[in-house]
């Protein structure tokens, strides 16, 4: 029908146009042959002479969808002529006339085609026409540019794979010109780096630390890129971690034994005691905090001394932790420097984990016999303390003693072992001090150790009488070195 109209149309503004807009179209239609003939000839002379033209030339145009554009047509010497646009075979303009009915369409500035919140469908070929007899076009190309929007596949973005397996991450994007995919590792800051380009990212081998979010970015140069994100989760066997493997313990006390779980998976958490299964008791509480999973014991006993583990198990595996409690002594920490101030001995410091008092300590020194080409440890002295240590803390104790009958400049090896009433604890391990050669001055007393205990208002109390006892043996020492020497 629309077509139709067009035809009708076209017919109606020709004969307007060869009767003019005020001739009576009777006494055209009665006019005498030869006064017609001479009315036509004289007609198309003045089309040599006066003949309309373009001003405007045709032209690719492009617009982001949403905006406005202006589509010219400017002609010379138009006359009585009739401009049309179109486009196809719809007629949208007739001079001032609008044909078309949709609203964005509009005449400006003379005979230019403006076309607002222009759309997708709006792209194509639009002809500005001089309507004759052998009508005369102008045509612009109206390309519509799309912003770049992309999407996840699966919509709801979350891709599932074994650890060890290949996980496939994709985007699909649209817009004009088509967009360029590139994918990130998304975090707080976006690298500069993409890790892949294209709609889809295929990681390889696959294990705990791929899981996280990605990115994938849509660009094509129309205002702003669009993102999507991917969140790839990897199934693995549980991961557990311990925040300690040795726990000390002592009658009446309470502790907490702590396993830190990783998984991506429904996981069970159990513990054991010795590889029996525990249950909740008035005196055991077993609960998690986030990924962290806590087995408590309060008014501890002998009994439940033993070696402990946390175990998880999922549908991929099963991991365990083992945690020992143990009434012992902990391990030896050593805090003396590692270079003594003199020739001949050198000032132990050490610091011991125990709640109950110490029974005993074992100390084991050797000296290690070091040239360019070789090096090769002494044999080893032993020496067994039974001193008064001070406490450090409520669960620490610090001791100080000075091995004597050293070798000047020369490199030694110490170990530490303490009993209480549970027994030894494990050997320490070996640390190395070197004795001051000839010509060497310190002037730091590194053997004076303040011996500190902490009160229950937690200010600090230093042992005086410890300390001068330490500082006149300083001075003998010195007083009979220079006599003998």
């Amino acid at each position: 029908m629309e077509k139709l109209w067009s035809s009708i149309l076209m017919f109606l503004l020709l004969i307007i146009r060869r009767n003019g807009l005020c001739q009576n179209f009777a006494e055209s239609f009665h006019s005498h042959p030869q006064q017609e003939q001479h009315q036509q000839q004289h007609h198309y002379g003045d089309i040599g002479t006066d003949e309309p033209q373009f001003i405007t030339k045709g032209h690719l145009y492009r617009a982001v969808v949403g905006d406005t554009i202006v589509l010219p047509c400017k002609v010379k010497n138009l006359g009585s002529y009739v401009l049309l646009w179109r486009r196809g075979a719809a007629v949208l303009t007739a001079q001032n006339l609008m044909v078309t009915r949709d609203a964005r369409f509009k005449i400006i500035d003379g005979y230019n085609l403006q076309i607002s919140n222009v759309k997708i469908t709006d792209a194509g070929d639009y002809v500005c026409q001089i309507g004759d007899v052998e009508p005369r076009d102008q045509v612009h190309t109206l390309e519509i540019l799309v912003p770049p929007s992309v999407r996840s596949v699966p919509d709801h973005g979350i891709i599932s794979a074994r650890q060890g397996g290949t996980a496939t991450l994709e985007c699909k994007a649209s817009g004009n010109p088509t967009p360029h995919i590139y994918w990130f590792r998304k975090t707080a800051k976006h690298s500069s780096m993409p890790l892949g380009e294209g709609p889809v990212l295929i990681l390889e081998q696959v294990g705990r630390q791929h899981s996280g979010t990605y990115q994938c970015k849509a660009e094509n140069g129309v205002r702003e890129a669009a993102y999507a994100d991917v969140n790839l989760k990897v199934l693995s066997p549980p991961e557990l971690s311990t925040e300690r493997q040795w726990i000390h313990a002592s009658e009446s006390c309470e502790i907490e034994i702590v396993c830190t779980l990783q998984s991506d998976m429904n996981t069970e958490v159990s513990w054991y005691q010795n590889s029996f299964m525990l249950e909740p008791t008035d005196r055991r509480t077993m609960y998690s905090r986030g990924n962290k999973y806590i087995l408590s014991i309060v008014n501890f006993r002998t009994t439940d001394f033993g070696n402990y583990s946390c175990v998880a198990d999922n549908s991929l595996g099963r991991t365990k932790k083992y945690i020992e409690v143990s009434g012992r002594p902990g391990p030896t920490e050593f805090l003396s420097s590692q270079y003594s101030s003199h020739l001949d001995r050198y000032n132990l410091t050490f610091k011991i984990e125990s709640l109950p008092d110490l029974d005993e300590i074992k100390l084991l020194y050797r000296k290690l016999m070091i040239n360019e080409t070789y090096q090769r440890p002494g044999n080893w002295n032993e020496l067994v303390l039974y001193p008064s240590v001070s406490r450090y803390d409520s669960r620490h104790f610090v001791m100080s003693y000075i091995i004597t009958k050293l070798e000047h400049n020369s490199v030694y090896e110490v170990m530490v072992q303490a009993k209480n009433r549970y027994g030894w604890n494990e050997v320490s391990d070996i640390h190395q001090f070197h004795t001051r050669s000839y010509g060497y001055v310190n002037e730091n007393m590194d053997f004076i150790i303040n011996s500190i205990s902490m009160t229950s208002s937690g200010t600090v109390v230093y042992r005086r009488k410890f300390i001068f006892i330490i500082i006149c043996c300083q001075f003998l020492s010195a007083f009979l070195l220079s006599v003998i020497t």
